[in-house]
């Protein structure tokens, strides 16, 4: 079994390639992350309890920018990949349209959109000549649920949410599996950090006063759509704490 990961370093998918190893065996996990020393130590503690385990798992590293095409056709060009997930994504800023920086919203399209579509691009040619596979996107209940500051995020997030059923659409007739994972609020990541640009302090208030999802609760989920019988697939899941809920609708009152 081949597993591709991105964003691999840390969070969900962190979570998940250590999920993967403890459950199966003779798998190979092909990670792609930015961070070589974090790949690296995820890579020695997976090998460490393969060899006490004795289990049969390979760790491949890919380190460098999911925004680089050259890079992510040369790590995948040869690769025969059976599950895929599109993990690696961000969102910038927290301010109204017209006042965050344009460059926050190019970030997320490059990464929540152009890195995520281009690698499924490169992937899916060897699924159809197999003839199996199963692609697994991460998106957010951003994509479903407007909230302030989240315009280009909640955006992107939907196109993620689209491009899900579209190629579920496209694919069904060829045992490959999609599946579209909607998290609501979820610490254990990085995600608040990176959007408070490194500002820690912000990042650790949106979580201070309830009790959100954790990252290891994400992976546990994307395990169990990618456990099921190869005659199931699991179309989306939208997945909140129980503090979370859709806001609803709102109404200025302007009288």
């Amino acid at each position: 079994m081949n597993i591709l990961i991105t964003g691999a370093s840390s969070g969900f998918g962190k979570e998940l390639a250590i999920k993967y190893a403890r459950e199966w065996d003779n798998l190979s996990l092909y990670l792609i992350a930015r961070r070589k020393e974090k790949l690296e130590e995820l890579q020695n503690h997976i090998k460490q309890y393969a060899t006490q385990h004795t289990k049969n798992i390979q760790v491949h590293l890919g380190v460098g920018n999911v925004c680089d095409k050259k890079f992510l056709y040369q790590f995948t060009k040869s690769l025969h990949v059976d599950i895929l997930v599109n993990n690696a994504g961000l969102a910038r800023g927290v301010e109204s349209a017209d006042k965050i920086p344009f460059e926050d919203w190019e970030e997320m399209i490059a990464v929540n959109i152009t890195a995520l579509s281009f690698l499924t691009h490169c992937i899916l040619p060897s699924m159809l000549k197999q003839g199996s596979g199963h692609i697994v996107n991460i998106g957010s209940i951003a994509g479903t649920y407007p909230y302030y500051g989240a315009s280009v995020y909640g955006a992107s997030k939907a196109f993620v949410r689209q491009f899900s059923r579209n190629l579920r659409a496209e694919l069904y007739d060829k045992n490959i599996r999609v599946t579209n994972i909607e998290p609501g609020l979820c610490d254990g990541s990085d995600f608040s950090l990176t959007r408070f640009h490194g500002d820690k302090n912000k990042a650790d208030s949106i979580y201070a006063k309830t009790t959100p999802l954790h990252a290891k609760d994400i992976a546990e989920t994307i395990f169990w759509a990618t456990n099921q019988p190869q005659h199931v697939n699991i179309n989306h899941i939208e997945i909140m704490p129980t503090t979370q809920a859709s806001a609803g609708l709102s109404v200025h009152n302007n009288k």
